[in-house]
């Protein structure tokens, strides 16, 4: 096999896992390398694309009462933290935030938002962790001195996990706030089929670059072969399973090489890259309790497209 730098072991292991797969599928976390970071900032400013604005709206909205819920000195957790745009409507209502411990896979984002936010908030502690939520981390020792702890888990990142792994995600949050900690969870609604779809098939392309440069991020990364206009991008609304299934499809018959391993597709042969589940307020609510959270308030838009949800632990 071609040498491969250790950094990159975890990403060629889960490529090869997934590629070897029926049907092949790819891991959506392998999306957000420098350049599909900066494209999704892109696709949250879509017109078609309501979640952001629409979570972002709520936040502002309901600012006050979570800060009141939450009470003062709190010590906020975000996973997946990206630039870190929605967590400075939660810390301009908070009573003296103590600290925010930002957790993301996308390294030289997180380090740059983290500067900024230092330089913004001169009187907050900000701590990045880079790496995977979904692994076990360690919280510095100051973050368990009796503060209260609050996941803040934005961008209806939760419905990407497969309903069984959201909740093996939540419980682990309700582990890490600990006695007295709370979480808040963006939270996609379920809606008319034309209105998500278009949301994840824009008419400008972006959606279909960002998915796209999962396949330029092997090549570059892994040694991969794969000539992009031998794929398009789909995403379909699964009514059934309530989900947005996001797929690239192999034009033509072809052999995807990466390091040393070969992968023999078909024409209209996909590889699926994303699922993003779909919550009514109640599913959601019945989701949040199977991982031993109270649901404690919930917030949803005037158009009633998307739902912020505070958990809290008893």
């Amino acid at each position: 096999m071609n040498f491969i730098p250790a950094e990159k072991t975890s990403f060629l292991q889960e490529v090869v896992l997934g590629l070897s797969n029926r049907p092949k599928r790819l891991t959506p976390k392998w999306f957000y390398d420098k350049r599909g970071a900066k494209l999704f900032e892109q696709i949250c400013d879509l017109p078609e694309y309501y979640l952001t604005r629409s979570e972002s709206s709520i936040l502002e909205t309901a600012a006050v009462e979570i800060s009141e819920y939450l009470g003062p000195e709190v010590i906020l957790i975000e996973y997946g933290s990206g630039a870190m745009s929605k967590v400075r409507t939660l810390l301009d209502s908070l009573d003296k935030p103590q600290a925010l411990i930002a957790i993301d896979v996308a390294d030289e984002q997180l380090l740059q938002a983290s500067d900024t936010l230092g330089v913004e908030y001169s009187d907050l502690t900000v701590h990045p962790i880079v790496g995977d939520f979904t692994s076990s981390f360690d919280l510095p020792l100051w973050a368990s001195a009796g503060k209260r702890l609050c996941a803040f888990f934005p961008g209806s990142t939760i419905g990407n996990f497969e309903p069984d792994d959201a909740e093996v995600l939540l419980r682990s949050m309700h582990n890490v706030v600990g006695h007295g900690g709370a979480a808040i969870i963006g939270v996609d609604l379920k809606k008319d089929k034309s209105v998500l779809e278009a949301a994840y098939n824009d008419a400008s392309g972006i959606s279909e670059k960002f998915n796209k440069n999962l396949l330029d991020r092997i090549n570059r990364e892994l040694k991969g072969n794969a000539q992009l206009d031998q794929f398009k991008h789909i995403a379909p609304y699964n009514e059934d399973k309530g989900r947005i299934e996001m797929h690239l499809v192999s034009l033509c018959e072809q052999m995807l090489t990466v390091s040393n391993y070969h992968f023999p597709l078909k024409p209209n042969e996909t590889i699926h890259t994303e699922n993003s589940y779909k919550y009514t307020v109640e599913e959601f609510q019945a989701l949040a309790k199977s991982a031993s959270f109270a649901p404690t308030a919930v917030w949803v838009d005037e158009n009633q497209l998307f739902s912020v949800h505070l958990l809290t632990r008893a």
